[in-house]
């Protein structure tokens, strides 16, 4: 693909924490994250969603604790997960050190919500004491009373000066590895919140639209304000929020930072709608693709296109590519013709082609960190 001005996009500048292994803000990559829906004393079951949320790409997962039952089956989960595990703390400051002291990476709090300054500090001293981070996390259906009542309705003011809030107590505790939300199921008033936080401050921002809906309706939504943040330059790490199978959340969330440029994993399909025109079934073979295609985790452009109308101007722009062509279909290789390939094998031909391409840059890529290493290790 060629880089070109307009797709480019500049990112707001923060600081960087981490959570467990993975950076977040800073030149780091933005990060996926979903959340088990699981019941958290059920470790199996629980570690069972986790790990198929990693292998759809998911860099971060959260689990709910409720309750001690759940805090208690923490440590176990966290020694099983692939990837590092926020705990999601509400309201009683001991789940969050009972959760940080299970090896949780990152606390969801509202320090506001913990009670008292002493809880706090006990809080703070259990992140300190485990190399914990915290997100805070506000939600306009959750504000508090005093706001509510002096702002008469949930904004993005009081969203910002609840966020702003928080923080000052962590700052006040020498706290600063920290990552911030606020998060409503109104795209305006999300989208405007997290554009006013992103001015008054310089940490790192997970984005969200909670509530979102279900799969269809919330996959709208959410692309719409993250879609519209991520293009501003605004975020650092992002949930989609689905009433959904977390793994759809995963994709999604992916779906939408690779049609920004933002992250690129797996395989992205360009495909048309098809038409009278489609010289062969595009609906049924993307839907097959996308399949057979789920495991491939190296970037990869593919275009499939009913006609000639469109075909060869798409297939110049990704890696591999099929126009249709009445039982016979060109198939194009990083933008030039190449070949043809008939009905009775075009799905097998193009996975294959898929594959073995996934399989070259994969090996290109271990060839290459062997000769740094060398390299480096000669001097």
């Amino acid at each position: 693909m060629t880089v070109r001005a307009y797709r480019h996009i500049e990112r707001r500048q923060s600081r960087k924490i981490r959570v467990g292994p993975v950076e977040v803000g800073g030149d780091a990559p933005i990060s996926v994250q979903t959340m088990t829906n699981t019941q958290t004393p059920d470790v199996e079951g629980t570690l069972d969603q986790i790990r198929r949320a990693a292998e759809a790409g998911a860099d971060i997962v959260r689990v709910s604790c409720p309750d001690e039952d759940s805090t208690a089956a923490l440590k176990q989960i966290v020694a099983g997960s692939p990837v590092p595990i926020v705990a999601d703390i509400h309201f009683h400051y001991r789940r969050a050190i009972e959760a940080a002291e299970a090896g949780a990476a990152c606390l969801r709090i509202n320090p506001g919500n913990i009670g008292s300054a002493t809880r706090v500090r006990e809080v703070v001293k259990a992140a300190k004491d485990h190399g914990c981070s915290i997100r805070i996390g506000v939600n306009a259906g959750s504000l508090e009373r005093e706001l509510l009542e002096r702002y008469g309705e949930p904004c993005p003011e009081a969203m910002v000066e609840s966020a702003l809030n928080h923080i000052r107590i962590l700052e006040e505790n020498d706290f600063f590895e920290t990552k911030i939300s606020v998060k409503a199921s109104d795209v305006f008033l999300a989208v405007a919140a997290y554009q006013g936080l992103a001015e008054a401050c310089d940490y790192p921002l997970h984005l969200g639209i909670t509530e979102a809906g279900g799969l269809r309706s919330g996959t709208v939504k959410s692309s719409i304000g993250l879609g519209m943040l991520l293009w501003s330059g605004i975020g650092d790490t992002i949930r989609v929020s689905l009433s959904a199978d977390p793994v759809e959340e995963v994709k999604v969330g992916y779906d939408i930072l690779k049609s920004l440029g933002l992250r690129r994993r797996g395989v992205t399909i360009v495909s048309c709608p098809s038409c009278a025109r489609q010289r062969f079934q595009v609906i049924d073979t993307v839907a097959k693709l996308e399949d057979r295609l789920g495991h491939i985790t190296v970037p990869i452009s593919l275009s499939v296109i009913g006609c000639v109308v469109n075909g060869p101007g798409e297939a110049r722009e990704t890696e591999i590519g099929v126009t249709g062509g009445g039982g016979h279909h060109l198939v194009y290789i990083n933008g030039a013709p190449d070949h043809k390939v008939g009905d009775d094998r075009l799905i097998d031909h193009i996975v294959e082609l898929v594959e073995a391409r996934a399989e070259a840059i994969a090996a290109g890529d271990t060839a290459m960190t062997t000769l740094k290493r060398k390299v480096a290790a000669e001097g």
